[in-house]
């Protein structure tokens, strides 16, 4: 049944973080220090306010960027620079998640609240590189963030994605609200299942869900 539901779809996009490697790997853990850095010494504020704030913006606006943005007039180049200066030691190849990838039939893409030539970084070390027909950032969305409408629409724009031929993988319930609306399928990429009427699919394993797709 759920290889049935796939079967028109000739657009596959995918979330970056906690998606296309295990959350596990506690990347954002290191992105979220250097945030929370970048709010201190930008708002000249203390470590706890500026904690407050990466978390309050991220609520409010979708991304702590977005908010920085917005309220502050952050220029965004430079932060994003700052925050995704990481070490990507914890990530190991996945042989098993790029042949599935691979044999999917038509464009795929990746679609990141985070910035372009960090997921290229994080595909690298995935050994994923190579196997999508293009990666997206924020700073392709004009650095509107999802779970906003108007940054799926200029992404999807931009990579001549059909919603209602598309999937949609993402860790993140509430950036499969637009997609869903859309018309795309839905995949919820986690350990624990969100119940929402936006999600169609859930999968703790990406690779083996790929798979039965093929």
């Amino acid at each position: 049944m759920v290889k049935h539901a796939f079967n028109s779809v000739c657009h596959w996009v995918f979330d970056l973080d906690n998606t296309l490697y295990h959350p596990s790997a506690n990347l954002f853990g290191q992105i979220e220090v250097k945030m929370t850095g970048y709010v201190m010494e930008t708002l000249k504020v203390s470590e706890a306010e500026a904690d407050h704030l990466r978390g309050h913006y991220w609520r409010t606006h979708g991304t702590t960027l977005a908010g920085l943005m917005r309220e502050h007039g952050v220029d965004p180049e430079p932060y994003l620079d700052a925050v995704h200066d990481i070490s990507l030691a914890h990530l190991e190849e996945d042989t098993v998640l790029a042949a599935s990838i691979r044999n999917l039939p038509g464009q795929k893409i990746v679609y990141t609240n985070g910035s372009a030539p960090y997921a290229r970084r994080v595909l690298e070390a995935r050994g994923l590189s190579g196997l999508f027909n293009g990666i997206y950032g924020v700073e392709h969305a004009d650095y509107r963030p999802k779970p906003e409408r108007a940054a799926f629409d200029q992404v999807f724009a931009r990579a001549g994605v059909a919603a209602p031929e598309a999937a949609m993988f993402e860790d993140d319930p509430r950036n499969l609200t637009a997609p869903h609306a859309m018309g795309m399928r839905t995949v919820h990429v986690a350990d624990d299942p969100h119940e929402a009427d936006h999600i169609q699919y859930h999968t703790r394993d990406l690779a083996n869900f790929l798979r039965n797709l093929a």
